[in-house]
């Protein structure tokens, strides 16, 4: 699966299909209505070439939301603490994310997941 913000100038693709799309429901991930899709679990390349994102960090400041600085769109979140990021799965062509299972989370209050 490939993804980019709508102008293009940030890019990503998906190695292999992930087991699940994660949607979060803390403060910043359902504004963004993100569904994620984690390094962890799955080979990802990401192309964000320096300068093409603004960050913003909150909170405990151990993650940044990257947007595009020319669209806006939110692409992915990276880890400040270690080399972990995911990428939002909302940047993909509708039919890639058709088959795939989406699982809740609670980032809001329990941090575990409703499903």
């Amino acid at each position: 699966m490939k993804g980019s913000c709508h102008c293009g100038a940030v890019t990503f693709e998906i190695g292999e299909a992930p087991e699940f799309l994660l949607e979060c429901n803390c403060s910043v991930c359902r504004r963004v209505a993100a569904w994620w899709v984690y390094s962890d679990k799955v080979p990802i390349t990401l192309n964000a070439p320096e300068g093409s994102t603004i960050a913003y960090a909150w909170g405990d400041k151990d993650l940044a939301f990257h947007s595009c600085k020319t669209c806006g769109c939110t692409t992915h979140w990276a880890s400040l603490l270690d080399d972990k990021f995911a990428v939002n799965a909302k940047m993909c062509a509708p039919e890639d994310l058709k088959p795939l299972r989406i699982r809740h989370f609670d980032g809001a209050d329990s941090w575990t997941l409703l499903d």
